[in-house]
């Protein structure tokens, strides 16, 4: 009777020794829930505000570039002072916002982790962005991924995984920051325009319709829809790159190869573009009167701008009636 009793209180050290293990883990996991829980509740703000007037971005491979708003305009002050691609930073100012930090990744994160998501100097995008001193952005993007964008925010040395990143905002070369905007004109008011080349100089004006002269001497067989053409070129050229640090010899510009001038009408506008050397492939170096920066321009505009009376030309037969078939003489 004695060990029967002896095994029935053993069996119950047992029983409550279970039970106050699997308290005790359960404990322990309400416990890890909870501070998940609060850790996703409490996600860092990282996104941005229309409240921003610098922006500095440093791209592992890309360098950095500084971003600052002057008067009403965004310009380019690093690495070189230019005016912005408003469009590009409004893009961007537009993204910041939409950032939210929703999943913690790893806590404490250290160096060999962080290189694992791409936060590490070689590979991370780090955003900067102020109002006056007042830092309002400063967030770190790595590597992307099912969980989304892995990022970290100064000063905290968490990683998370953020919504809304749109990586090719943020990763533009210098080229891209730049307004490339060279003209901008509406074509149905273009009255006159003319061509200084090589080849000699070529005008034309509008009446009810386009008339053009080579050497002061009325073209023949005139094509005046090849100068809507030229002119659509022009009206809202822009840049495909630029020539930054190159001397006027080097470019050509010293002695261009052509300059185009586009009058409006009602002398609301003129518009004066020389074309260089060719730069790369078929794209010249190109500069507009008033302004020092050496763009390049694609062979779209440069053709016409270096135009030979040819190119204002109908073809030989353009027009012309067909020839009457030729009668076999032997034949009635």
């Amino acid at each position: 009777m004695a060990f029967t009793r002896d095994k029935q209180i053993m069996a119950g050290v047992v029983v409550l020794a279970g039970l106050g293990f699997f308290a005790y883990r359960q404990e322990k996991k309400d416990a890890q829930l909870g501070t998940a829980a609060a850790q996703a509740v409490d996600m860092p703000v990282i996104g941005g505000t229309d409240e921003i007037d610098k922006i500095t971005i440093t791209n592992a491979d890309k360098g950095e570039v500084t971003l600052e708003k002057q008067g009403d305009k965004w310009a380019l002050t690093k690495p070189l002072a230019a005016p912005a691609n408003q469009q590009n930073v409004k893009s961007l100012i537009d993204n910041l916002k939409e950032l939210k930090a929703k999943e913690l990744v790893a806590d404490n994160a250290d160096d060999a982790t962080r290189k694992g998501y791409e936060l590490d100097p070689s590979h991370a995008v780090h955003v900067l962005a102020w109002k006056g001193e007042s830092k309002k952005v400063d967030d770190t993007f790595g590597k992307s991924g099912g969980r989304g964008e892995m990022m970290m925010v100064g000063g905290k040395p968490s990683i998370y995984a953020a919504s809304g990143y749109s990586s090719f905002l943020y990763a533009r070369e210098v080229k891209g920051w730049r307004d490339t905007e060279i003209f901008k004109f509406d074509d149905a008011n273009a009255a006159s325009m003319s061509i200084e080349d090589t080849h000699g100089t070529l005008s034309f004006t509008k009446g009810d319709k386009w008339a053009g002269t080579f050497k002061g001497q009325p073209i023949d067989r005139f094509d005046e829809s090849k100068v809507g053409d030229a002119i659509r070129a022009l009206k809202a050229l822009t840049a495909d790159d630029f020539g930054d640090g190159k001397t006027a010899a080097e470019t050509g510009l010293d002695k261009p190869e052509g300059t185009v001038t586009v009058n409006l009408k009602d002398n609301a506008g003129k518009y004066v573009l020389h074309v260089g050397k060719v730069s790369t492939g078929t794209s010249h170096y190109a500069e507009k009167d008033g302004d020092p920066t050496i763009f390049t321009i694609s062979s779209s505009a440069s053709d016409w701008v270096t135009a030979d009376v040819s190119k204002f030309q109908k073809t030989v037969d353009a027009g012309a009636p067909k020839a009457a078939p030729k009668v076999d003489a032997g034949k009635k």
